[in-house]
């Protein structure tokens, strides 16, 4: 019983970096598709107009299956999801991305994986093991030196949009990998969407009469894109990954965010990637693989779902 219950738990670890890296694949355009969408909507507009397509698509989805609601405490959940994945880090990053190129933006949200790995130590429970973090930390110190560099030896105003932007989206991962082992991944961003969906209408309905809607179809193009795939069913395999996987774990795989986003804005921006900006990419990327062998003990999801589901919470 005891191999059985191990190489259940290996199946499940690797189909959770499996669906981590589609998740990936799929965040990995999101920065070049916001760089070309600011350039001629506004920022609230590309950043929180998209989850208002989103909570449409999920509202439909959730009436379709059929699903049932959220009880109190997944509510609480749901509250914190919103405010990181829906509503901090896209205005952030969209913001951002008007004052600097999407290849500097992608090696700041570099520090992603590691703020992740620490969410999921507060939030879920997660005690990743001292050479996890030994080389997440080496990353992320190599990550904050070159944003340091190349903005001029001081870090800029974008540089700490980013870096709210890289918070508020490991907030967000943490609790939404934590929830979704109990409601489902996909249940928890369409959920989180339909609930924030009444929060950004305001400020998305402000920013559309104060700067209008016009640009051309490259600009709604790249919209799309992060309406219907960065913001919604990327996610899917995302949360699905980190609830099997673990979210300290898994979130690791997104050291290969950076550089399938270089390749990005190089090949549709034809943004400068320079030697440096590679080379960084590539370190980070091998420091934070390192860390992803690492040690991670994780709580059982016995103990998740009675918190959930304890008395009086829903």
């Amino acid at each position: 019983m005891q191999q059985v219950n191990h190489v259940g738990h290996v199946s499940a670890d690797r189909a959770g970096l499996w669906y981590g890296l589609l998740g990936v694949l799929s965040f990995s355009l999101t920065l070049p598709a916001t760089r070309v969408a600011v350039a001629y909507l506004d920022p609230t507009v590309v950043g929180l107009g998209r989850a208002l397509v989103a909570a449409v698509l999920a509202a439909l989805l959730l009436r379709a299956t059929r699903q049932r609601l959220p009880t109190r405490a997944e509510l609480r959940s749901l509250a914190i999801v919103a405010s990181g994945v829906i509503l901090g880090f896209p205005f952030l990053s969209a913001w951002a991305l008007r004052q600097v190129p999407a290849t500097h933006g992608a090696i700041v949200i570099g520090l992603l994986p590691l703020a992740t790995a620490f969410a999921a130590a507060v939030r879920v429970g997660e005690r990743p093991s001292w050479q996890f973090w030994l080389a997440s930390l080496a990353g992320s110190a190599i990550v904050i030196v070159f944003a340091l560099v190349s903005g001029g030896g001081g870090l800029q105003m974008a540089d700490l949009a980013l870096l709210g932007a890289v918070a508020a989206g490991a907030l967000g991962y943490a609790e939404g990998g934590r929830l979704a082992r109990t409601l489902g991944g996909w249940q928890v961003i369409s959920w989180a969407l339909v609930l924030g969906a009444p929060f950004i209408s305001i400020p998305v309905g402000i920013a559309l009469w104060q700067h209008g809607a016009a640009a051309p179809p490259s600009a709604w193009l790249a919209f799309s894109y992060v309406a219907v795939v960065s913001q919604f069913l990327g996610f899917f395999a995302w949360y699905r990954g980190l609830a099997l996987g673990g979210v300290a774990r898994v979130s690791q795989i997104q050291l290969l965010q950076p550089f399938l986003t270089l390749v990005a804005s190089a090949l549709l921006l034809h943004e400068q990637v320079t030697l440096a900006t590679v080379l960084v990419a590539l370190v980070v990327m091998l420091t934070v693989a390192l860390g992803r062998r690492a040690a991670v003990a994780r709580p059982p999801v016995k103990a998740l779902y009675n918190e959930v589901h304890s008395p009086g919470s829903g």
